[in-house]
């Protein structure tokens, strides 16, 4: 009578113990649940040239090469977007010259990565709920950009990111929640695109007036992380 008012105790203290494991772990789940999806998905684009690779210095070694005996714009130097626009200023023949540089076979392939951008990308791509892809705009003059922006992605990205380049002359058109770009006016035939635009300084924009209304990456070791979060809010 005793061993089976026992076990009768047992079972009943064994049933009720699961009963409160599978209660928590049923809370945990609501809770897992609710995690995921108050976590908000991003689509992140992120620049080419002067954003992960150093179009500018890269320019400015080749230039020098080329036309040893002809002036030359140094980085601190340098104003505005288009860098034909100021060497035509600086003489006029030195715009063609200019862009002859990167419509040149090699030019884009053998660009050096901008410090911390690479491993910023790949971080970004193993985030949860976050989907990165390079943006960036191929010269019209394209007998060599297009390739070279492909093989130089595969040889520093790896091939698997060559599925996230998206080659396009108008990034308006895009979908995306964020933009990083160190062009200060992105323009297109979308007036209002979907994406936020985060201005990435670089040589030709450091020198503009600051815009309240538009954020701003100084470089790689700036906080990405805390300008992608709170576009997850």
């Amino acid at each position: 009578m005793l061993l089976t008012q026992m076990f009768r105790r047992i079972g009943r203290d064994t049933a009720s113990a699961y009963s409160v494991y599978s209660q928590r772990q049923s809370m945990n789940s609501v809770r897992s649940v609710r995690n995921v999806s108050t976590s908000k998905r991003l689509r992140v684009l992120v620049d080419m040239d002067g954003v992960l690779a150093d179009f500018e210095g890269g320019f400015l070694k080749k230039f020098r090469k080329r036309y040893p005996q002809d002036p030359y714009i140094t980085l601190e130097d340098r104003r505005g977007f288009w860098v034909s626009t100021q060497y035509g200023e600086l003489r006029s023949d030195l715009c063609a010259k200019a862009i002859s540089i990167w419509e040149s076979k090699n030019f884009f392939i053998e660009l050096e990565p901008l410090p911390g951008g690479l491993e910023a990308v790949k971080e970004m791509s193993r985030m949860e709920n976050t989907d990165v892809f390079i943006c960036t705009s191929p010269i019209k003059h394209y007998k060599y950009c297009p390739y070279e922006k492909y093989a130089w992605v595969e040889k520093h990205l790896g091939s698997e990111f060559l599925e996230q380049i998206i080659l396009t002359r108008d990034k308006t058109v895009v979908t995306g929640d964020v933009l990083i770009d160190d062009k200060p006016d992105i323009l297109g035939v979308e007036p209002n695109p979907a994406w936020e635009h985060i201005l990435f300084t670089a040589c030709h924009n450091k020198h503009l007036p600051p815009c309240p209304s538009k954020r701003h990456l100084l470089s790689w070791d700036d906080d990405w992380r805390g300008v992608l979060e709170d576009l997850r809010r």
